[in-house]
């Protein structure tokens, strides 16, 4: 839940894209309901406002907080928190016209640096030896590795000496770059992450030969699990990786499709295989139980299983008809890419699924629907003729799942609108009461 503070830049930002048209407190109203009564992702939630008073949600920028080990190459908004290490005006010629830019480097208490240029010092002015909450800036390569920038959309926040205690005897670059990897787990990647050192089992593995600029090339791929989760990896270089086998990856980076982060190695990286007790491989393939609060702080996760209740099943639940060519789902046997086709029957289920904390979409298919509600395909098309109706089935798939408690396991994906999970499994669960108040007590001390 944010707070009123928390709330406010983001405030100051959708009446930015408004010009001054809605008051900043229908704003904040309107945000405050959308993430803590609606659940909506705060990305979702800022562009739905701008939409709800004509605006347009492209306008946005996408600050999000993130360390400097997880600054990647061309963002074009992010959050920091970092002390300024060292700092130096200078002048420079834009346009023919004589400017004053700042540079110098940022450091955080992970002991990571990072080079940063304000462009406009009526925005920002970084003194040394303080620290900084830097909202909406963005990132540019410079000779591999990013470094940040402050335009003219930049807010800039003094913060307390004691929220960033800078390690002792860190080396300042002169030129940015990072001082130290940082070590994370499966479940802390996300995307645009670099300099990464993971350490895994290789849950499964295979290689192919693929085209690249340079010539044919073999890549490596497969699936590497730690203790909080599992995640899909390609080596562009030959470590001569086995299946089964423990190994720490240096200097790996992240790239992610729809949120989904995915770990990749190349030249750059380094394969050691550490002597160390490690979970199987067997007890590694369980459920990887994460909160959907988590997984929505990293964009996305690959294989992991949520236990939430569902609160809402949505339109196209039930009883559906696709298109032979393109699998789209086909209304009164019309496709909108193919026209007039043989419809394919099929069974779905689309719905929310909340944890208490935070909610997401998860989609069903037709086996996963068949299990769960015990109503096969072949049910609910006999169901249907004999009423006339196909609604009937989504009516009673409401009727078998609203408002309760399950497990979904699968991919979940993020965009504008939030998370979707692909669910590969699905089941009822009981709720342990007495652990889900704990849970929820915990959770509002912290607040």
């Amino acid at each position: 839940m944010m707070n009123k503070e928390e709330l406010a830049p983001h405030v100051k930002e959708i009446a930015r894209v408004l010009e001054g048209r809605v008051k900043e407190e229908d704003i904040e109203r309107d945000l405050d309901n959308y993430l803590n009564v609606y659940r909506m992702s705060l990305e979702a939630s800022r562009r739905h406002i701008v939409r709800k008073y004509g605006g347009d949600p492209n306008a946005l920028t996408k600050g999000e907080r993130k360390t400097l080990a997880q600054l990647g190459l061309n963002e074009g908004s992010v959050d920091i928190l970092a002390r300024v290490m060292s700092s130096t005006t200078r002048e420079i010629t834009v346009s023919g016209t004589p400017k004053t830019i700042q540079s110098g480097v940022l450091a955080d208490d992970a002991g990571t640096t990072v080079k940063f240029t304000v462009w406009d010092l009526t925005k920002a002015d970084l003194q040394p030896n303080t620290n900084y909450l830097i909202r909406y800036a963005y990132t540019r390569e410079w000779n591999g590795q990013p470094e940040l920038h402050l335009g003219n959309r930049v807010v800039v926040e003094e913060r307390p000496d004691d929220e960033v205690v800078v390690p002792e005897g860190i080396s300042i670059p002169s030129s940015g770059g990072r001082s130290a990897p940082q070590t994370v787990k499966v479940s802390g990647l996300q995307d645009n992450m670099y300099n990464v050192t993971l350490t895994g089992r290789i849950l499964s593995l295979k290689n192919r030969e693929v085209d690249t600029p340079s010539g044919k090339k073999m890549m490596f791929s497969g699936i590497l699990g730690d203790e909080t989760g599992r995640v899909e990896f390609t080596a562009w270089e030959d470590f001569n990786l086995r299946e089964g086998e423990v190994v720490t990856i240096s200097n790996g980076y992240v790239k992610g499709w729809k949120g989904i982060p995915r770990l990749s190695f190349g030249e750059k990286a380094e394969v050691t295989r550490p002597k160390i007790d490690f979970p199987s491989a067997e007890e590694l393939s369980k459920e990887a139980v994460r909160t959907i609060e988590d997984i929505e702080r990293t964009g996305g996760a690959f294989d992991v299983s949520v236990h939430g209740t569902i609160v809402d099943i949505k339109k196209g639940t039930g009883l559906i008809f696709r298109c032979p060519e393109c699998n789209r789902v086909v209304l009164k046997g019309v496709c909108q890419v193919h026209g007039k086709v043989q419809q394919i029957p099929d069974l779905r289920v689309r719905a929310i699924l909340d944890d208490g904390f935070a909610a997401m979409t998860v989609v069903m298919r037709k086996e996963v629907s068949e299990n769960l509600t015990g109503i096969t395909l072949k049910e609910a098309l006999e169901e249907a003729r004999e009423t006339m109706d196909i609604e009937t089935i989504s009516q009673r798939f409401e009727e078998r799942l609203l408002a309760k408690p399950v497990m979904v396991r699968g991919t979940v994906m993020s965009d504008d609108y939030g998370l979707s999970m692909t669910a590969s499994e699905a089941r009822f669960v009981t709720l342990d009461v007495k652990s889900e108040a704990e849970a929820l007590l915990r959770k509002i001390e912290v607040i």
